[in-house]
């Protein structure tokens, strides 16, 4: 199935005119109701969101990604109810997959280090490299609001940032002092790989002076981890946003501080950080357990 129908439409519309969801969550929606339409096309005459979400399970999906389909599909049919195009919800006795609380994956603090350490700053890529690695381990930011960064949301005298995150909702992140002479020294560099015909004020640009997309920060991060000596599946810019917020858990932030810093709307998100490790559990019991020595 390639379409869907005008009522989904109609509420995929309304998740990005209303709720002010991202183009790409929205994608990701889009593609789940095309998989539960294509179920109901092949397996159902009516609603049969437990089939769907059996269905799932039989495919061998994680319980995160059937979790999320399943949250599409209930968005769309709570979605029905009140725009009164029908009077039952399907997925109210629905219960959600439960997904597994593990850890992030973070790098060490020894890992983050070579990899900052792994750029060639003699090269004008690598001072670029550099400005960005810091940038994204500095800032815990997603990659998608690490490419659309302006100049003119740099306050390089504050030493701050402001980042435009999901549902285009701003918040003002530290950049910290080995940031910031990163990205000092990265401008001229800017300057001289911008290209004739690029007008934004984009931060970061590739070697053709363009803007730097989604997947050339990836590669960027990844061609350095592999200097590193870090592995492709080890690394990644999320897993550098999960490391920051993993090493600031550990120095001692508290989470609503961290909350604020990567921009989650629940605090239930970023409670995940504090499943710290089994090391971290035992040095902090040694240090702060009265009977613990």
């Amino acid at each position: 199935m390639t379409s869907l129908p005008a009522d989904a439409e109609e509420y995929l519309g309304a998740l990005r005119s209303e709720r002010g969801l991202s183009l790409n969550t929205v994608a990701a929606y889009r593609r789940d109701l095309v998989d539960y339409f294509d179920f109901l096309d092949e397996e159902a005459s009516t609603w049969d969101v437990g089939g769907f979400v059996a269905d799932l399970s039989r495919r061998g999906l994680a319980p995160s990604t059937r979790a999320r389909k399943l949250a599409a599909v209930r968005g769309y049919h709570r979605f029905l109810v009140i725009e009164g195009h029908v009077t039952d919800d399907p997925t109210v006795l629905i219960e959600a997959p439960r997904r597994p609380r593990s850890l992030p994956k973070a790098l060490t603090i020894d890992q983050i280090g070579d990899l900052l350490d792994a750029p060639d700053r003699a090269t004008l890529l690598g001072i670029r490299d550099v400005a960005i690695l810091e940038f994204l381990y500095a800032t815990g930011a997603r990659v998608t609001e690490a490419v659309t960064v302006g100049l003119t949301d740099l306050d390089l005298e504050s030493g701050t940032v402001i980042v435009i995150g999901k549902g285009d909702k701003q918040r003002l992140v530290p950049l910290g002092s080995y940031a910031r002479v990163a990205i000092e020294r990265y401008l001229p560099v800017r300057l001289e790989l911008l290209s004739e015909s690029e007008r934004s004020d984009v931060l970061f640009v590739n070697a053709r002076g363009m803007s730097l997309t989604r997947q050339g920060m990836w590669d960027i991060v990844k061609r350095n981890g592999r200097r590193a000596g870090i592995e492709d599946d080890a690394l990644s810019p999320h897993v550098l946003r999960h490391s920051a917020a993993t090493h600031m858990v550990e120095g001692g932030a508290d989470l609503r501080t961290v909350q604020e810093m990567l921009g989650h709307a629940s605090i239930s998100t970023t409670q995940v950080y504090t499943l710290v490790s089994p090391e971290h559990l035992y040095e902090v019991y040694v240090t702060a357990h009265p009977r613990a020595r």
